[in-house]
């Protein structure tokens, strides 16, 4: 299965995937987890995106795609993956679309309010690392392993905003993927459980 996930930040799609591609053992595929790894690593394409990165500006979409296309590349994606954070614009749709055909596209959808909420009553665990919420909290210090918690910059509402308005799904990519009869859109504002049967539900279609 070749799965591409769209929805803007804090919309569950980070979650749902690591749920399915341990169901389905397929790998899933974040951009941004891309980047770190060429860069980490010390790659040829690495050291080209590393200025980019480190300076805060955007990586040019034709290295952009070389980093996507060479992990889509890899021998794990035989079977299938869950592609994430990419294509984020048609120049990039189009490029996609000459080297993967998608089985399913699924846009999981979560309203500005929603996603503001969600993502300004994360926090994260100081000592273990891990993100819990606010409502999960005991004592105000992390459920996992009582380390203390703080709120990252970007989950402020402020920079939320802004970051909603960079990342919204672009409606001719909708319509791009209606076209090829491969687009499905669900509505995020159940549990976690709830949500990834409905996502199981609209690929066993």
């Amino acid at each position: 299965m070749k799965l591409l996930l769209l929805g803007p930040v804090g919309s569950g799609k980070g979650t749902l995937a690591a749920k399915l591609s341990k169901e389905y053992n397929i790998p899933h595929i974040s951009t941004g987890e891309i980047f770190r790894y060429n860069i980490q690593n010390n790659t040829e394409l690495g050291k080209l995106a590393k200025p980019y990165v480190d300076s805060g500006e955007l990586v040019p979409e034709e290295l952009t795609f070389k980093i996507v296309e060479d992990r889509l590349s890899k021998a794990d994606c035989e079977n299938g993956f869950i592609l994430d954070g990419y294509p984020r614009n048609m120049e990039q749709v189009n490029a996609l679309d000459k080297i993967v055909q998608f089985d399913k596209v699924v846009y999981i959808y979560l309203s500005d309010e929603d996603i503001i909420a969600r993502l300004s009553g994360r926090r994260m665990c100081r000592k273990c690392g891990e993100p819990t919420s606010i409502d999960w909290l005991k004592d105000g210090k992390c459920e996992k392993c009582g380390g203390e918690v703080y709120i990252r910059d970007d989950d402020k509402p402020e920079v939320i905003k802004v970051r909603l308005s960079k990342q919204a799904v672009a409606l001719d990519m909708i319509e791009f993927y209606k076209n090829k009869g491969i687009f499905n859109q669900m509505n995020a504002l159940y549990s976690v459980e709830d949500n990834y049967n409905l996502i199981k539900s609209i690929l066993n279609k």
